[in-house]
């Protein structure tokens, strides 16, 4: 009777066992799924609304004294032109699956509108854009001591990338997306490494470990080449180094302080760990707080009337200035992949006096112009945005310049 009771405790506990596995393996199949639909022309606009329901993810809580810009709607300018070409903003507003879109002016939401079933209160996928929130959390924990100097190597902080792409690379040349290391960044090929990367966060897999496979392919410092995985390796610098989760950390430092008026999530792996280079979901008017405390060179002003340093201005300063050739903007840079410069996680575009943006694949924009005390953030879903003959970065940044300059031409009362 004995043994007949514990051959059934075993059988109910090799069942419930399997029972669990085989509920992983239909989570991560479902999740996998998911990964490889996430840009179909059908599905993207939900799935980008989506994103923090769909995947693990970690909670930032909303402010507990939220700030709220005030208000002063008008209208944008009927068109803007590239290339000789005339283009409708609302067309090109369709055209590009906006999601949402808001102009900051003077410290006024001038406009303000949502598409596609976003509205205020719903957080967005940042992709690439959180690199510049990451790049922020650097310079904040650079300040605090938590991290000596960006001339240090990576290894000093994350030794477990000794004998990979990123072994004794400057901190510095990882911030620049000059890391040397090899990634293949093309959305559009399904082997590329970044959809490899995707498809090991739709499993759950170590973050962590999947940077740690890479290897090099040039001299670090020399050839600008932008390589998501060198924002993965900043978030595990800051990780080791402040002893907090990203999440935790951004909570405290910028979420809180700043006013954050909603809750944001950020995409994490198996072993709790985000993803740095593009899982924060946020809404447009926390993305829009983002961009004005950096048009501000890292100072916010909050509701009590406090003005607060959130990032060191020299931080912004240097995040936003290209010191080196291959970093410079120009067409046909021999030493660098893009036509943009770039700074520390920041794009500085062509013919940009103090112009300069964050970027997210499939359309996500943050877009600041000092000059004219203006900001434009834009959330989108366009499964097409990996068809290069649209030329969707340049029409975006012929729009901006035009809604930017527009809105410098009016007086607001």
């Amino acid at each position: 009777m004995i043994k007949n009771l514990s051959y059934k405790g075993v059988g109910i506990g090799f069942l419930l066992t399997l029972l669990a596995l085989l509920a992983v393996f239909q989570n991560n199949v479902w999740r996998l799924y998911q990964a490889i639909t996430l840009y179909d022309a059908d599905k993207i606009s939900h799935n980008f609304l989506n994103m923090y329901k769909m995947f693990d993810v970690s909670k930032i809580d909303a402010s507990t004294t939220a700030y709220y810009f005030p208000v002063d709607y008008q209208a944008l300018p009927d068109d803007f032109t590239l290339n000789d070409e005339t283009i409708a903003i609302p067309d090109f507003l369709s055209q590009s699956a906006t999601h949402g879109m808001m102009v900051i002016k003077e410290g006024e939401i001038v406009y303000e509108q949502y598409f596609l079933d976003d509205s205020q209160d719903k957080q967005h996928i940042s992709f690439s854009v959180a690199k510049s929130f990451v790049s922020a959390l650097f310079g904040i924990a650079i300040a605090e001591g938590h991290i000596q100097s960006i001339e240090q190597s990576v290894t000093d902080y994350v030794p477990e990338l000794v004998g990979s792409g990123y072994d004794g690379v400057r901190i510095k040349d990882v911030l620049q997306m000059s890391s040397g290391v090899k990634f293949n960044e093309d959305y559009a090929d399904f082997n590329s490494d970044i959809n490899r990367f995707s498809r090991a966060i739709a499993f759950g897999t170590s973050l962590d470990n999947f940077t740690a496979s890479l290897q090099r392919e040039r001299e670090p410092g020399t050839y600008h080449h932008y390589v998501s995985i060198d924002t993965q390796v900043l978030g595990m610098i800051l990780v080791r180094a402040t002893g907090m989760s990203l999440s935790e950390y951004l909570g405290q430092k910028i979420w809180q302080p700043m006013g954050m008026q909603d809750p944001a999530y950020w995409m994490i792996d198996g072993n709790g760990m985000e993803l740095a280079l593009g899982g924060l979901n946020i809404t447009l008017r926390d993305y829009a707080k983002f961009a004005w405390l950096y048009l501000h060179q890292g100072q916010w002003l909050n509701q009590r009337g406090q003005l607060l340093q959130i990032v060191p201005q020299q931080w912004v300063i240097d995040s936003v200035t290209p010191d080196a050739p291959h970093l410079m903007p120009g067409e046909n840079n021999p030493q660098s992949g893009s036509s943009y410069g770039y700074g520390y996680q920041w794009w500085i575009p062509l013919g940009a006096e103090d112009e300069f943006m964050a970027q997210g694949i499939y359309g996500q924009f943050i877009y600041i112009d000092p000059s004219n005390d203006l900001v434009i953030v834009k959330n989108s879903a366009n499964s097409r945005y990996t068809d290069k003959s649209q030329q969707w970065p340049a029409k975006h940044l012929a729009m901006f310049r035009a809604i930017s300059q527009h809105f410098s031409q009016t007086t607001l009362p």
